[in-house]
């Protein structure tokens, strides 16, 4: 009998030790001083910018390092580069499902070790089939999951304020494109490409993987708190959206708290998600094609590794305090118009870079690409929860990464072909002006459903 007993209370433990870490969690981030969504802002910013190493903006810089050491071709580095960009964006579908299986605290930490180990093992490559491997596990963690996560977690803390708190958190992804070239030249020139991949793994496990297993949380539902506010609305660990929605309506102190949520059967039979695919696929893959080759484009107009690197932090640095304005732009107007503004100033970067033939003309290229990067980086973080709603967010958004993924994995081969073809990217360019001004027509015609 008492071993019995001994038995039962060794079963229960762990959920009483389960449960009273839960109860803990859940009055640290009711008795926060302030809305505990913003701690979630900070950490998703953080993830945006360790995101940087499977970025193309960082994976650029590297590129010249391997054709000097290996004497690969950049045809050959872009098909690898482009393969495995493609593989990890079909992934991707699967990595959305299980985000709304497991929840984003699992999978922030999942992302986190899996980009640690993508780096490390990116510092080993001798040939190219290990550099086609080493391009698909940081696409996969880096530009896929790293991102993907915060993406699904912003829109569960955050309705009516929802531009803003994007716009906080793509802070960490501006910093990234503007700070990783230049720390990725310098890391180079110090420890040689294989050490540079070593010091950003070590970054990650020391500085991201704790954060995220400590202050990540999944809704604020689950805390007795409501988006966008501190206000609790009752002692439940987990209360049904219903439940909130009910009380909001009870009381006007509480804001709207959710949208009409599409499944993700409904959104694909709709043409107006198909639109959305298509925008966002359209910078993916433009931009991924001219950021990858941006040392060499900008080279035939006789500037060095250094200022094609700086022109890409110009970018960043432009597009910084543009999407402060834009997040709380689209808090007042349509998303659409502004969608379509984003692109039209896309196209008229790309007419400049075409005539760039001067360190003044690559200058207003970085400009120009740094104000429609501060617009368009927030109009395709919200374009899917604010026209989709926020309850099949992983799912759907996950279809949304794969198309990104996979459009910015045919960015960069069509570049190194038309070079190895033609000398230049003068070509090739135009045909991304082409894509620019379609997706400016769609952009204003695709209205939230």
């Amino acid at each position: 009998m008492q071993q019995q007993r001994s038995n039962d209370q060794s079963k229960n433990y762990p959920n009483n030790s389960h449960n009273k870490n839960q109860h803990s969690r859940k009055k640290i981030v009711q008795k926060t001083p302030f809305f505990y969504g913003w701690i979630i802002v900070i950490i998703g910013a953080w993830a945006v910018f360790l995101s940087g190493p499977g970025q193309t903006y960082s994976v650029s810089i590297f590129i010249d390092a391997y054709v000097e050491e290996f004497g690969w071709s950049r045809s050959l580095i872009s098909t690898l580069y482009s393969a495995a960009t493609m593989a990890s964006g079909i992934v991707m579908i699967f990595m959305g499902k299980l985000i709304d299986r497991v929840g984003q605290r699992w999978m922030s930490v999942f992302a986190g070790i899996m980009l640690a180990v993508a780096c490390f093992f990116n510092s080993l490559i001798l040939g190219p089939f290990m550099l086609l491997i080493g391009f698909f596990l940081i696409r996969l963690f880096g530009q896929g999951l790293m991102e993907l996560v915060p993406n699904t977690l912003i829109p569960q803390w955050f309705v009516r304020k929802r531009g803003r708190a994007f716009a906080f958190m793509e802070v960490g992804g501006f910093l990234s494109s503007a700070a990783l070239p230049l720390v990725n030249v310098w890391l180079i020139h110090q420890y040689g490409w294989s050490g540079a991949w070593q010091v950003w793994a070590v970054v990650l496990l020391i500085s991201f993987v704790p954060l995220a297993w400590i202050f990540v949380h999944n809704r604020p539902e689950d805390f007795g708190l409501l988006p966008d506010q501190k206000k609790t609305f009752g002692d439940q660990e987990h209360t049904p959206l219903e439940v909130v929605s009910q009380q909001s309506k009870t009381d006007t102190s509480f804001s709207t708290i959710e949208e009409n949520s599409w499944t993700l059967e409904q959104a694909i039979r709709s043409w107006v998600f198909w639109g959305v695919l298509f925008c966002i696929a359209v910078p993916a893959m433009a931009n991924t094609g001219m950021t990858f080759h941006i040392v060499s484009i900008l080279g035939g107009g006789g500037m060095t590794r250094g200022e094609s690197a700086f022109i890409l932090s110009i970018m960043a640095l432009i597009a910084f305090p543009i999407s402060f304005f834009a997040g709380f732009l689209l808090e007042r107007m349509p998303l659409y118009k502004l969608f379509a503004f984003t692109f039209f100033i896309e196209a008229t970067g790309v007419l400049v870079l075409i005539m760039a033939d001067s360190y003044n003309m690559a200058l207003l290229f970085g400009i120009l690409r740094g104000v429609a990067g501060g617009f368009g980086t927030l109009c395709i973080a919200m374009i899917i929860p604010q026209y989709f709603g926020r309850a099949h967010l992983g799912s759907i958004k996950g279809i949304g990464f794969t198309s990104t993924v996979i459009a910015s994995s045919l960015g960069p081969l069509p570049f190194g072909i038309a070079f190895d073809w033609f000398g230049g990217y003068t070509e090739i360019l135009l045909i991304m002006l082409i894509f620019f001004l379609l997706a400016t027509v769609i952009a204003w015609i695709n209205r939230k459903p």
